[in-house]
């Protein structure tokens, strides 16, 4: 393996063994956090993996469109997709914890005039999305979770 390689694979363990710890104090007290999300509204969404078929959690920031939940796939700004979001693609049920309530959904990717309405609005609440925008040449997909 690569220096390059050997970083990478450093980084995306401490990616994973950050999300780990948020995700148990998210559950371990009713969707409330510490640190760099303490005021962020945070979320978890469960999904299955596209190759493996496991369950995967992963922690994200949301908005709210009336009563639909947005989630917005940008990967800080990265040229290449988060992995939750392929796996949604490929299996778009999925479960969703918010603070103090769960529920299956279904993922639908949004497009055209809704998916720009959608990433303004949560880029309006969270200015760090106009960042991630400006960092890619890829559209940032919005996926709207629908109750099911």
């Amino acid at each position: 393996m690569t220096d390059s390689n050997n970083g990478a694979a450093s980084m995306a363990n401490d990616i994973n063994a950050f999300n780990k710890a948020l995700i148990e104090e998210f559950r371990a007290n009713n969707g409330k956090v510490t640190g760099m999300f303490a005021q962020a509204p945070l979320m978890l969404l469960t999904h299955t993996g596209a190759k493996s078929g496991q369950l995967r959690t992963s922690p994200l920031v949301y908005s709210r469109d009336g009563d639909r939940i947005v989630i917005i796939a940008s990967k800080a700004g990265s040229p290449a997709h988060p992995h939750w979001y392929l796996n949604i693609v490929a299996n778009p049920s999925v479960t969703v914890e918010l603070p103090g309530e769960k529920f299956a959904a279904r993922a639908v990717i949004t497009s055209g005039d809704e998916r720009a309405r959608l990433y303004r609005a949560q880029a309006d609440l969270m200015p760090n999305f106009d960042e991630y925008a400006a960092k890619t040449d890829r559209e940032i997909p919005v996926v709207i979770l629908e109750r099911v």
